[in-house]
Order: C-alpha cells, then sequence, then structure tokens
C-alpha cells in the first residue's frame, strides 16, 4: 500500500525522510520504504506519526479527507 499521505504530511512539515526515521528510530531507508509502499508500515509507527503530526490514522491511511484527529474517548469500567 501507498501511503501517499505520509509524504505529503512530511513535506507540510519541511521535514525530510531522515528526520522522521530519527523520530521513529528506525534507517531513512525502511522509512523511505513505508513512504513508497515498498513495505508495510507498523501499526505502532502509524499510531506514533499520529500522534506526531496532530492528525488521525484515518488520514494518514487515506480513509478520511479530514486531517483533525478524533475526540479520545475515555473508557469506562462496567462492573
Amino acid at each position: 500500500m501507498y501511503y501517499r499521505r505520509l509524504r505529503d504530511l512530511r513535506e507540510d512539515h519541511d521535514l525530510k525522510q531522515k528526520e522522521i526515521a530519527q523520530l521513529l528510530d528506525i534507517d531513512q531507508r525502511v522509512y523511505s520504504n513505508y513512504e513508497t509502499g515498498k513495505q508495510t508500515l507498523p501499526v505502532r509507527y502509524l499510531l506514533q506519526l499520529a500522534d506526531y503530526y496532530g492528525t488521525s490514522t484515518d488520514y494518514i491511511l487515506g480513509r478520511t479527507d479530514n486531517p483533525v484527529p478524533y475526540e479520545k474517548r475515555r473508557k469506562s469500567l462496567s462492573l
């Protein structure tokens, strides 16, 4: 899967692949493979990038065009 929004978000923030790779603690070539779809982006990195960019995972995955993150729900405990 090609994650066009990964590149768009990175470029919109004037960042280089190397900088995002450092954020994720991975090699730049690995991150490049995520952007181009040569490798599947692990969920842990997807979550980290959504938090970093202040958007939702659905936006990064192209499931919505709304970049605003969802409101976080608190889990209620039922006893």
